[in-house]
Order: C-alpha cells, then structure tokens, then sequence
C-alpha cells in the first residue's frame, strides 16, 4: 500500500488596516510581509491575502455582521483551512470568528510562535519557544473550553464549589511554565559561563542585528566561511550562531554574532523569552544593525529595530553602525540617492553580501570601531598588583615591561574604553 502525502493546509491572509494603531503602515506593504511569514510556515498553502479596512475594531468579532457574511462566503468558495489575521485577536474575537466561519483562526502572534516552534534548533531555542507558546495560550483557554460552568475536584460537602476547568487548565500552564524556566536558568548560566570565558580572551564580539530577511546571515557566511543557512524567507535564522574571525589587513581577531532577525509588532511573549539569547547583543562590543535598503519600508524597519535594541537595554556607550545591505537590487538613481545619504553620515556603509561589494571597507571600519584611537601609557604597578598585570597581559595590552625596585615599569598600547575597564579593576 501506498500512504497519499498529506493535503497542504490552505490559507489565506487578512491585513485589518485599522487607523491609528501603531507606527503608520503602508498597507499593501504590510499585508506582503504577513504574506511572507505566512510562506515561512511548512504545510501551509497560503493562496493569497486581502487588506481589510476598518473604521475600528468590532469588541467581539473583529469585523462587523456584513464582512463575516463576505469573508464566509470566500471561505467555503476557496474551501480554505486555515484563516491568517495579520493582528492582534483577543480571545474571545477568536473563538466568535472561528464559530461564525467555520475554521481555524491563527493571529500574527500565533503564526510566529508556530514559525519559531518549527526553526527553533538549540536546547535553548525550543525552551524560549515552548514558554512563549504557553504565555500565549494561557490567556487563550477561552478557546478550548466553552463549557466554563464545569467543575471537578470538590465534593460539595464542605464549602463552595470545586475548582473549574479553566483554572486547572491555567494552573497547569502555570507548573509548567516554572519547570521551563527553572532549565531555562540552566541552560542560560551555561551561557552566561561560555560568555565570562569568552571575556578573558581579548577577543571582541561583534553582533550582526536587524530585520528580519536584511542579509545577515548572507553577510556572516561571507565574512566567517561558515554554513548558516540562507534563504529569502522571513526567520530563517532563530538560533544565535557565532564564529572566531581574522580581520583581514592589521584588524583584530574578532567573535562574529549572527542574531535572531526582528519584525514590527513582535510578540511582546517572545521578546521576553529570547532576551536570553539577545543577550549577545547587549554584551557586544560593536553592533552592527544590517539594513535592507532595497525595501521600500527601510526606514520604518531600521525604527522598528533601534526601538527593539533600547527594551533590551543596550548600553548607549556601546558602538554601533549601520550596514545598508543589498545595494546590488538597487536601480541606478536610487543607488545614486542611497550613496549620497550615506556619505553624510560617518556610521553608515554601503555593500552587497551576494556580490561582496563593500566587504573591505566594512572589514577595516569595523576594525576601526573596535581599535579606537588607541594611545600609548607607561603604568607602574606594584608586586601586589599581580591581579591588575595578569589582566593588561590577558588582553594582550602590554608591548613591553621592566622590573622596578617596587614592582612593575609596563607599556600598554590601549584605548580609553580598555583604559577605564582597567581603572575599575
């Protein structure tokens, strides 16, 4: 017997352009993104999407009487599966619209945890994922279970009645959601500990962040020879991946971070479950914000992310540059215009990661970056400051060294940061 291959799940997408909500959207642009992450999702035939307009959002379904009738009609017309609202659905809009229309609602956070559910790779990742899942469904249970006037547990015999359904549904959401983040706080201190081992060596790290589907990934293969994988499709990265690079010329040995890929309206579930793993951002010593300037909504993209990096708290003293990748799409006057406001600013460059346009200029201003301006120091330390000479030798600061009667004549050639982390000592 042959086993058929089971029926791709059909799906369509609605962008609700609501006024006033939000950072202003070009709707037909918002709508190809949901498009897109709809794609990114395996199983799903996604057959196409619609802008619906609102004046403002019906309390109990969404959309009003004639847009249900409307949309229930391309329903059962399309014989579709799976509806796709590119929004937030309360509750209980869900479980009206699912009875009014006959199947499965999913809302842009739904159909993003199912997305970081099938990429998720790491220990870590499927931790952040499965806690971000049940963050999400705990206020969901509504859906599972209309008959909310049914009980268990108590026999009646003493005081009221006993717990219902729901909270016993939530309480176990609740366990679990602690057992998580008790392995989660494993996983993290271990982390936490290759971070602190990586501190010693004086190698800096370098994250590459930005929007998703801007090239990252493209860029880091290019520069570290590595195997990410690579592909025009929304998250396509999920797991932070890091390689040990040479700069080439006189640069310096650097750790390279590739990062999760953010969006407009993440999850504010998964922004607090992976602020693990975008730690490495915040311990970065350059951050490195990849743009992709062939988007129409670039800029929007670039708030997007600036205003992700500031709820993670990336310290304002740490550098940062922006990389307007993918000028190779561009057409010849739009080129033209990117290259004339880039040569404005002093923390922008231009390049391609498909062509490796740029690749050079990028590697000796992120060299630049890290290395300062360095300056030369004369330090004397004494015997019992062996602490405070093991570090300058550690970060390999030291280019010569005489011994005094009462300790240590050291040269260092360093910049101000290394020099200030030295006086903390």
């Amino acid at each position: 017997m042959t086993e058929t291959a089971k029926a791709a799940t059909r799906a369509w997408v609605l962008h609700p352009d609501i006024p006033g909500g939000g950072v202003p959207r070009k709707p037909a642009l918002a709508l190809e993104e949901a498009v897109a992450l709809a794609h990114a999702l395996p199983g799903l035939e996604v057959l196409g999407g619609d802008v619906i307009r609102l004046s403002r959002p019906h309390p109990g379904t969404l959309f009003g009487k004639g847009k249900i009738k409307e949309i229930r009609g391309f329903v059962e017309a399309e014989e579709l599966d799976l509806l796709l609202i590119d929004g937030p659905v309360s509750p209980v809009q869900q479980r009206n619209l699912e009875k009014a229309l006959g199947l499965k609602l999913l809302d842009r956070t739904g159909l993003i945890l199912e997305i970081f559910s099938d990429r998720a790779a790491t220990r870590e990742g499927v931790l952040q994922v499965e806690m971000a899942a049940l963050s999400y469904q705990r206020t969901r249970l509504v859906r599972a279970w209309t008959h909310l006037e049914r009980q268990r547990g108590g026999l009646g015999f003493v005081g009221g009645p006993g717990e219902t359904q729901i909270e016993a549904d939530r309480r176990a959401i609740d366990d679990q959601l602690t057992r998580l983040r008790r392995q989660l706080q494993k996983v993290v201190k271990t982390r936490g500990l290759h971070r602190a081992a990586r501190a010693k060596v004086p190698f800096p790290i370098v994250a590459l962040a930005g929007y998703t589907n801007a090239g990252k990934s493209t860029l880091f293969n290019r520069l570290t020879g590595a195997d990410v994988m690579v592909k025009d499709m929304l998250f396509a990265t999920l797991d932070p991946t890091m390689r040990r690079i040479e700069l080439p010329g006189q640069g310096p040995e650097i750790i390279l971070s590739d990062t999760v890929g953010f969006i407009s309206d993440l999850p504010t579930e998964l922004v607090a479950a992976f602020r693990a793993t975008l730690e490495e951002v915040t311990a970065a010593d350059l951050i490195v914000h990849v743009r992709d300037i062939s988007h129409p909504e670039s800029e929007e993209q670039a708030a997007d992310v600036r205003a992700i990096l500031d709820s993670l708290g990336v310290d304002q003293d740490t550098p940062q540059m922006e990389i307007w990748n993918k000028i190779d799409l561009l057409d010849e006057d739009a080129r033209v215009e990117s290259e004339n406001r880039a040569a404005r600013s002093d923390n922008v460059l231009l390049l391609s990661a498909v062509t490796g346009e740029g690749i050079e200029g990028f590697c000796t201003e992120v060299g630049l970056k890290l290395t300062g301006k360095t300056f030369e120091s004369t330090i004397e330390l004494g015997f019992k400051e062996g602490r405070k000479r093991a570090w300058l030798f550690e970060k390999g600061l030291v280019t010569d060294e005489a011994q005094t009667d009462g300790g240590y004549a050291l040269t260092v050639y360093w910049t101000e940061k290394q020099r200030a982390q030295f006086e903390k000592l």
